[in-house]
């Protein structure tokens, strides 16, 4: 061979190799899609969304994640399917929407379990282990979750007990608020937060019980008077990733995933609590009318939950009964 077909030869391959190198990173990075029902101002996107570019700094380029926000990809009811099934490998979705499935998904949403932030942790802390076994045998692993802020009553009355309430037409979210509904002697209707303010434009509904973070979200100002916080509930969004992906990311790829959701599940929690104050307080600069709960009120929702609290338990069979006897326990 001649000097000049020995360097043509080696320029060659040199070529191939660095082909095979770019191939080679190629293959490296992974891609992922992450589904959400909330609009990007929501705290709990924004929170997704730093967990999202901390998981992708801390892989050093090797996994890069793109969100989706506000059902833009799945709606909210498609989001946990679409991660089984390998359509998305991360989604965010409320959990107790899925009451149907377990009802260890929606334990946080039994109305007035919890009213304060101390209480809802330890309930979280004792319903997680229950929460992960499910969903590890569907194939998903529980990335973080955190809740909303604590509930009140979006009216166009005042409502002084729970008898104000009858005969209206409720928005509702789970089937816990569904049955919550009912018992006040409203009608529930089922309606995804995207879909709100066309609903109560349309007289689908007059009234709805959730945070002020997604009164907020769905200017509520914009069709209701009044709003009164009763603590109610505090739901918890749940992130989670089909285990699969998971797993074929390289172990330490995997442990930035997981510390990147360690620290979103603690900034949730904090953001929350900020959340509830501050939403509560854009609702009355927006001009509703921001009441306290009448004694009478709060005495109705109080049986209410306690009702609703022995149907779960009913519904849960033993396993549900260790989890209530233990929170009782420990907030006592």
């Amino acid at each position: 061979m001649t000097i000049l077909h020995r360097r043509g030869f080696l320029a060659a391959s040199g070529g191939l190799a660095a082909a095979g190198l770019v191939a080679g990173e190629s293959r490296a990075q992974t891609r992922w899609q992450v589904a959400s029902a909330y609009p990007d101002g929501n705290f709990h996107t924004r929170n997704l969304r730093a967990f999202v570019e901390a998981a992708q700094a801390a892989s050093g380029g090797r996994l890069q994640i793109q969100l989706h926000t506000n059902a833009s990809l799945l709606k909210m009811p498609e989001i946990k399917r679409g991660v089984q099934t390998g359509q998305v490998q991360i989604g965010e979705i409320l959990l107790s929407a899925y009451g149907n499935e377990d009802p260890f998904f929606e334990v946080d949403s039994v109305p007035m379990l919890v009213t304060s932030t101390a209480m809802a942790r330890k309930l979280a802390e004792l319903q997680k282990p229950y929460v992960e076994a499910r969903l590890n045998r569907q194939g998903l692993s529980l990335l973080y979750w955190a809740p909303w802020p604590p509930s009140g009553l979006y009216t166009n009355a005042a409502v002084d007990s729970v008898e104000s309430l009858r005969g209206s037409k409720m928005r509702t979210f789970n089937a816990l608020t569904n049955r919550f509904a009912t018992l006040c002697g409203a009608t529930p209707t089922l309606v995804q937060q995207a879909e709100v303010p066309q609903a109560f434009a349309t007289g689908v509904v007059n009234a709805m019980v959730t945070s002020a973070a997604t009164g907020v979200d769905v200017q509520a100002w914009d069709f209701c008077r009044f709003f009164t916080p009763i603590g109610f509930t505090r739901t918890k969004n749940a992130i989670f990733v089909r285990q699969r992906d998971l797993a074929a990311l390289p172990a330490d790829v995997q442990a930035a995933v997981r510390s990147a959701a360690a620290a979103a599940e603690e900034r949730g929690w904090a953001m929350s609590d900020t959340e509830a104050v501050s939403q509560q307080a854009t609702l009355a600069q927006r001009g509703m009318t921001v009441q306290d709960a009448s004694p009478t009120l709060m005495q109705g929702l109080m049986r209410i939950g306690a009702t609703q609290a022995d149907e779960w338990v009913a519904k849960a069979g033993d396993e549900g009964k260790r989890l209530i006897d233990a929170y009782r326990a420990a907030v006592a």
